[in-house]
């Protein structure tokens, strides 16, 4: 039996986690579940799949949890606090962790698991996006297994050689392709975009996200963060990662060889399948998820990024260029304007503007340690704060 502590189990990821867990009680035992603070499902989720852990990151939140549940769990331990997550990641009884917690609240924990030689399977993208070298090193230092989670990078490592290495590039590879479906904008008039609501924004037309992803699928900034995540993952340069909208979502990614050959992953747009790959790695087994029906799809269509329209994708490639905290500005800025653009304070086309700003004004310095990485965020997400107040103030005036 192969222990698994899922963290971010509430979100869409660690959902899917738990139904493909629950079809294979034979190979795997869930150990722990955590989350930041979504008490009800949490509960629902510690009743249902009787997990030896599980804790939420907010501790008021913890204690509406113990008072929920009462002696309904008492084979369940709860822990509270930002730093429970970490001691989940580092159970002893856990060999695979999967880290899906969404933004920089999921970088301690999922460096822990690495630093912890565990079977890293990662959804998280700020961990890479923001500490891409500190995270390599540890997985190396650790001796722990990065398998990522991602329908695109998943993609890619399924298509590449046998025996390739998480950070080293594999031999005979030309370029990545990483695929997007364009989000539920890539055909809407540039003229009506200024207006696009939150709610159209969070309507993707092939996935079930989150609203934050989801919004980044709208503005293109996730396929950004991918192609940063791709570099850190498979050893190359910006300059060999490209991307293609596929509006069908049926290609996850492909892989162009020096020879010619250009090898892809397909399957119906479900999470479920690359979590079920990760897990039972090198071996296979059922994820749950409908088979593709080729006849039935009968059309894939690729088209080239307009970056106009996605002007966030171009500054993506901007930071990954630069390296170093530039993408740690870069994803600081553009959590606090998703933020603000859910929130009805900031018009769509504002969030590429605040990131924007946010990554000219903030100095694109080396990465010594995590330290340095927290204080680049923190001094982006300030810059991002008042920016975002600066709009609102002539907004009114």
């Amino acid at each position: 039996m192969i222990g698994v502590v899922v963290l971010g189990s509430t979100g869409s990821i660690g959902e899917s986690t738990l139904d493909v867990l629950a079809r294979h009680p034979d190979r795997f035992r869930l150990v722990a579940i955590g989350a930041h603070r979504n008490v009800g499902k949490l509960t629902q989720q510690i009743l249902q799949h009787r997990p030896a852990y599980a804790a939420l990151a907010d501790e008021a939140a913890a204690r509406e949890l113990k008072e929920r549940l009462g002696d309904a769990a008492p084979q369940t331990r709860l822990l509270a606090g930002p730093q429970a997550l970490v001691e989940l990641a580092m159970l002893p009884e856990a060999e695979c962790v999967m880290a899906a917690i969404v933004g920089a609240a999921g970088l301690s924990s999922t460096l822990a698991a690495a630093r912890a030689g565990k079977r890293l399977l990662l959804a998280n993208k700020e961990s890479l996006v923001m500490s891409g070298p500190l995270l390599m090193q540890a997985v190396h230092e650790g001796g722990s297994t990065l398998l990522p989670i991602d329908s695109e990078h998943n993609a890619i490592f399924q298509c590449l050689p046998h025996g390739s290495r998480a950070g080293e590039a594999p031999a005979g590879v030309r370029r990545l392709l990483l695929t997007a479906s364009g989000g539920p904008f890539r055909d809407l008039p540039a003229e009506l975009i200024a207006a696009a609501t939150p709610e159209a924004a969070v309507a993707h037309p092939n996935w079930v996200m989150g609203r934050k992803i989801s919004v980044d699928s709208a503005t293109l900034m996730n396929k950004g963060l991918e192609l940063i995540e791709a570099c850190f993952l498979f050893g190359l340069a910006p300059e060999r990662v490209d991307i293609v909208i596929h509006p069908q979502s049926i290609i996850h990614s492909l892989v162009e060889y020096v020879d010619g050959s250009l090898l892809a992953q397909l399957g119906s747009p479900d999470m479920r399948t690359p979590i079920a790959h990760a897990l039972a790695w090198p071996q296979r087994m059922s994820s749950g998820v409908a088979f593709l029906d080729l006849v039935k799809t009968a059309r894939l269509e690729f088209r080239a990024p307009d970056p106009e329209r996605f002007r966030c994708l171009a500054l993506a490639h901007s930071a990954a260029r630069a390296g170093g905290l530039a993408p740690v500005h870069l994803n600081a800025a553009n959590e606090i304007a998703v933020h603000a653009f859910l929130e009805r304070q900031l018009n769509f086309p504002g969030i590429a503007s605040v990131i924007e700003e946010v990554i000219t004004r903030c100095p694109a310095g080396k990465i010594g340690g995590l330290e340095d990485v927290l204080a680049a965020d923190a001094e982006a997400r300030r810059r991002a704060r008042e920016c975002i107040r600066a709009r609102s103030t002539v907004a009114l005036s």
